[in-house]
């Protein structure tokens, strides 16, 4: 995955007003035709799949330059103005209740388009394994409240999902793109974008964790009566009360490591609550990798957090605890950052996208 620099995408308050999306709406246009004619519908999705490229693109429709908004705002205003009839591009999800559409919009986009139901089903799991890696893999503290999917004419696709951080009021965007995921459980984005790079992240798609994912599916291959075992012997389940020991104050080769870095921080501390029921149904299903585990109604964050902390504390097969995380204006921006939107200039700029390309269909037409 492509890492390059840090962006800020702060919570800000208020919608953006009409005058602007409006704006938007017909620049987002004018654009995508362009981009279309000269790249291809798969050239388009490569660049929206672009971190660096999306970032731009909400600058140039001066929007914002690292607002929350900038994913939201711009997906929905693509949505609106990239139907599949013109573009042979269509778009799913959204922000919120919009994203819980995204099946129901991928069949939708799949009629359209002429798509098999073999591979309407292969988009939808898509959706939706994306959505469970960027939930359970990375635990970086940003929950997933974002899900748009642009899908081409040829099936190629791409995710663009946001989560938000309770505590900062931050947000960070995950980009996906089909032809360079090689495995959905190891990294597999095209790259992430955040605020910052935080101290301690889960994270099982990175090839440092290959380890801990085989001794998890180990883990899970086991009877749960077991794993059950192993999981209150380390002090899952339990608040720790102060001077209560555990199994790693046995532990002479973690004991100085491990076991101070314990008590200081959440980081090695077992979820208190672990689905036990989703591991009975896993265990029935013998999964021979981690994506059929993550595939397992009923695993979640903590599911896989508890399964990864066992697998070092027990047997000492460490996972990624490194953060996986990764700009341009040219109208202004809504808030009046950098400066004000300068509106006449964002119309003059639109008219003269839609005349270069009406200029262009007539050569076409002279030359043929």
């Amino acid at each position: 995955m492509n890492r390059s620099g840090v962006v800020d995408l702060p919570l800000h308050g208020g919608t953006a007003p009409y005058w602007l999306v409006k704006r938007m709406k017909s620049l987002a246009h004018a654009m995508f035709e362009l981009v279309v004619d000269d790249y291809g519908v798969d050239g388009l999705i490569e660049k929206l799949a672009d971190p660096l490229w999306f970032q731009s693109l909400s600058c140039v429709l001066a929007y914002d330059w690292h607002s929350s908004g900038t994913t939201t705002v711009v997906c929905g205003v693509l949505k609106s103005v990239i139907v599949p009839e013109e573009f042979g591009i269509g778009i799913a999800g959204g922000k919120g209740k919009a994203s819980k559409n995204t099946l129901s919009d991928i069949d939708t986009i799949g009629d359209k388009m002429g798509f098999s139901d073999s591979k309407i089903e292969e988009l939808k799991y898509a959706s939706r394994i994306s959505a469970k890696v960027d939930n359970a893999c990375v635990q970086d503290g940003y929950q997933l409240y974002h899900h748009s999917m642009i899908i081409s004419e040829k099936g190629e696709w791409a995710v663009i999902q946001q989560g938000m951080n309770p505590r900062n009021k931050y947000a960070r965007r995950y980009h996906w793109l089909s032809s360079a995921v090689k495995s959905y459980e190891e990294e597999p984005h095209k790259g992430i974008v955040g605020v910052r790079r935080e101290e301690e992240v889960l994270d099982m798609t990175s090839k440092g964790s290959r380890g801990c994912k085989d001794t998890s599916i180990d883990l899970v291959n086991t009877s749960t009566g077991e794993l059950e075992r192993l999981y209150k012997e380390l002090g899952g389940g339990k608040k720790l009360r102060e001077g209560q020991r555990t199994l790693l104050d046995f532990d002479d080769d973690t004991k100085d490591a491990v076991n101070a870095e314990y008590e200081r921080s959440k980081v090695y501390r077992l979820p208190m609550r672990v689905n036990w029921d989703a591991l009975r149904v896993a265990y029935d299903k013998r999964p021979e990798n981690y994506e059929q585990f993550l595939n397992v109604r009923g695993v979640g964050p903590a599911t896989v957090r508890a399964l990864a902390l066992i697998s070092e504390l027990m047997y000492g097969e460490k996972p990624s605890w490194s953060d996986p995380v990764k700009y341009s204006f040219t109208f202004g921006g809504k808030d009046g950052v950098p400066y004000p939107v300068d509106r006449r200039t964002m119309d003059e700029t639109t008219e003269i996208l839609r005349d270069v390309m009406k200029e262009a269909r007539v050569k076409v037409k002279t030359i043929c």
